[in-house]
């Protein structure tokens, strides 16, 4: 197993573990963080997740589609300098074609059911970073590249 293999299989491991993820957003002249739930393609090219229209990530996408997502598996004890690993994937936010929602949603929907009745609600938009590439960040200070596609 090649390095790019072996990052790959570090990322999709992570994003099978956690459910959850930081989006950071360009707008105002400022960045802006939002706490989002997220899933991930089986090729990891695009990161899924939903929000309301009325929020101000959502504005900031509209206006700056360019957006990093940073995904970690830290516990806030000592190991993490040795054991925690953090990814942050960076790309282009859209929102999901009607011809690769079904799927997608199919796929979100089954790690996150609890969002269902959210994710179908008009003002709901569903929405997907096209990553771009990744970087992974292991033992505090050991960063790997990753080009998904």
């Amino acid at each position: 197993m090649d390095q790019s293999d072996f990052t790959r299989e570090q990322i999709k491991k992570l994003f099978d573990a956690q459910r959850l993820g930081v989006l950071s957003t360009q707008g105002e002249g400022q960045p802006y963080a939002s706490l989002i739930a997220f899933a991930a393609g089986a090729d990891l090219a695009h990161l899924y997740f939903a929000t309301t229209r009325a929020t101000r990530k959502f504005d900031n996408l509209t206006r700056h589609p360019q957006a990093a997502m940073l995904v970690d598996n830290r516990s806030n004890s000592a190991a993490d300098f040795r054991q925690a690993m953090a990814v942050t994937a960076v790309g282009l936010v859209s929102e999901v074609a009607v011809s690769e929602k079904e799927a997608a949603l199919e796929l979100y929907l089954a790690k996150h059911p609890q969002l269902e009745e959210f994710v179908s609600a008009p003002t709901s938009a569903f929405l997907a970073l096209l990553v771009e590439r990744y970087f992974l960040v292991t033992s505090f200070q050991n960063v790997s590249e990753l080009t998904p596609v």
